[in-house]
């Protein structure tokens, strides 16, 4: 029995690497949907299994569709569902006898599109959708991705970037992302996905469990341990920093003396705006002195003055 289970588990690497997934996507992709249950409309209806009676109305939308990645799928056999266009669409008997939108993918809720597509999708770092904020907030997958047309050369997505596919509902991002110090989504350097996990249930839908952790694997150097640590630091990045865009230089959220005065309003000290004598024209007082603010290893920095 053990060997016989482990020879399946093998078969199954196997197969998964000859078609380009992993093994829990191969057995999610042979998952049959309850198409009744998923809308009642569908109560009774059959499988055509002819791509060519759909093309008979659909000839525009077959056409487009025959560049896509599914498209090339079906036809090399990676796709093992009912056939091209009734594995997304459902038994279309119904429909072919009497056209109408009863069975409509627009009359679908965004849970019960998703449903569909997760079919063959389930699994890897879409594991965490059906609790993540996206779909909560009424986003389907046809959302963000354009099935029936190749308009992006990444992931099938409704526009050519990433950004600009997140930008139609992120305006506020957009905006952020204009402004004199962003991360340098603009230049093409990196991405939305680059930090976020579009499919994820993480708070901020971050690709890591922490905004900490996200942070710290493009810059290696703020991560510590520290024997010095500065406590806001340790709690979060988001404490000082804008992720997204700033007016302010390095992503702050204030100008440098400002923002330390958030915590450290004492008397007496030059970081005080009357007393501040020593800031550039870039307002860097504070960190003249302190120039290690996310925190220092040196036997003399406590105050993170080395």
């Amino acid at each position: 029995m053990f060997v016989r289970r482990w020879m399946a588990g093998c078969s199954a690497v196997f197969v998964g690497a000859l078609l380009g997934s992993t093994p829990w996507e191969v057995r999610a992709a042979t998952q049959q949907i309850d198409w009744a249950a998923l809308n009642p409309a569908f109560e009774a209806a059959t499988f055509v299994n002819d791509a060519r009676v759909c093309g008979a109305c659909h000839e525009d939308a077959l056409r487009a569709f025959g560049d896509t990645p599914h498209a090339r799928a079906f036809r090399v056999g990676k796709m093992p569902a009912q056939g091209e266009c009734e594995s997304c669409h459902g038994p279309r008997s119904k429909h072919v006898e009497n056209p109408g939108r009863e069975l409509a993918w627009a009359k679908l809720s965004a849970a019960q599109q998703s449903t569909v597509c997760m079919q063959c999708h389930e699994g890897g770092a879409r594991m965490g959708w059906k609790g993540g904020a996206h779909l909560s907030s009424g986003v389907s997958c046809s959302s963000c991705h354009s099935v029936m047309a190749e308009r992006s050369e990444r992931v099938l997505l409704v526009r050519p970037r990433v950004e600009e596919t997140c930008y139609t509902c992120h305006g506020e991002a957009r905006a952020q992302m204009s402004k004199s110090s962003h991360h340098p989504v603009r230049e093409g350097r990196m991405d939305c996905a680059s930090c976020h996990n579009a499919h994820g249930s993480t708070p901020s839908l971050m690709r890591t469990a922490t905004v900490n952790e996200t942070c710290v694997s493009c810059h290696a150097e703020k991560r510590g341990p520290f024997l010095w640590e500065h406590a806001p630091v340790r709690e979060s990045c988001a404490n000082c920093h804008e992720p997204h865009g700033s007016s302010n230089r390095n992503l702050l959220t204030r100008k440098d003396p400002f923002l330390c005065l958030q915590c450290h309003s004492y008397g007496g000290h030059v970081n005080l705006p009357r007393y501040n004598r020593v800031s550039s024209p870039y307002g860097s007082g504070c960190v003249n002195c302190h120039v290690t603010t996310h925190g220092s290893n040196h036997p003399s920095g406590a105050k993170q003055t080395r």
